[in-house]
């Protein structure tokens, strides 16, 4: 079968698989609409090509594999119509993901950013407001791989973890779970607000007014989401006025966020450039589990990670 890679793992990833017998291409994802031998391309391994090539125009294709979690990116209805299989990376970045969260967590209640500003400015200024996390609630929108690696390193902080999930079922390394229809009443007394929900119809601004007006004036939010899951334009409104903490951000409506968005000048606000998901290892758990598919789809195997586009993740 031919693969046809739009990032290169090198030469001794790539033979790896040649050496199980596959013929393995790769092309420039950037220049991928100027590469022509596409008819018996059976497996694309692929981030966000689409905007450039036409699945309709790849006879052959029978599976994509995401090297990202989220796939908003999909053109979806020629997948669909195609009847394409396709399959993302949930789980690959949930590690380094996870240490975002609490790191992010431990900077707004510890009041990180002022210090640096005042390590800066070569200012001491002892700070009498920090606050602890110990035995206060954080709450998950989403308890998925990403939230459960957050989980299970808060565990040691002595915090009640709670998830939020879509039928209020019970997962590991959290304390309860509740449905997303309670959400309202779950985060009112939570010390953190962590959004790691996939983006779908249903999920589109779900972190809006009420739930935004129902947090405590002294909680923080994390969203490592997809902009879209927060009513960005009412969060700012929210932070302006001081109505929560703060905010750790690393996803937006738009990106990269334009320079004049008033998120940057917000004090109580950290950004990052939808950087969460870095780390020394990605590129080797992506490989691995790129090709653990490949070989399940050689063997004609149940895939793993198999993307229910109706659903949305």
């Amino acid at each position: 079968m031919k693969v046809l890679f739009t990032y290169d793992y090198g030469q001794a990833c790539m033979d790896e698989l040649r050496a199980l017998g596959m013929e393995v291409v790769y092309f420039d994802e950037k220049r991928i609409d100027e590469y022509k031998d596409i008819e018996d391309v059976e497996v694309l391994v692929c981030y966000k090509p689409f905007e450039k090539i036409d699945l309709h125009d790849y006879k052959s294709l029978k599976l994509i594999l995401l090297s990202s979690i989220g796939f908003d990116q999909l053109p979806k209805d020629h997948v669909k119509e195609i009847g394409i299989t396709v399959c993302n990376n949930r789980g690959g970045y949930s590690i380094p993901m996870g240490e975002w969260i609490v790191m992010k967590l431990l900077e707004m209640v510890k009041h990180s950013k002022a210090m640096y500003e005042n390590q800066n400015k070569k200012t001491w200024k002892p700070d009498t407001g920090i606050l602890e996390i110990y035995q206060k609630k954080i709450v998950f929108f989403g308890t998925g791989t990403i939230s459960k690696e957050a989980a299970k390193r808060l565990a040691g902080f002595g915090v009640d973890i709670v998830g939020l999930n879509t039928s209020g079922h019970s997962e590991e390394f959290f304390s309860s779970c509740h449905p997303l229809s309670q959400a309202e009443a779950v985060v009112k007394d939570a010390a953190a607000v962590v959004v790691a929900l996939p983006l779908t119809d249903s999920t589109r601004g779900i972190v809006g007014k009420k739930i935004l007006d129902a947090m405590d004036e002294n909680a923080v939010l994390i969203n490592i989401a997809r902009g879209e899951v927060v009513d960005e334009p009412y969060l700012v409104e929210v932070l302006r006025e001081k109505k929560i903490k703060a905010a750790a951000l690393d996803v937006f409506y738009e990106e990269p966020l334009p320079k004049e968005h008033p998120l940057w000048d917000l004090d109580n606000v950290v950004i990052t450039c939808h950087n969460s998901w870095i780390s020394e290892k990605r590129n080797s758990r992506r490989f691995d589990l790129i090709k653990k598919n490949l070989i399940k789809y050689q063997n004609k195997e149940q895939l793993l990670n198999v993307i229910n586009i109706l659903r949305g993740y």
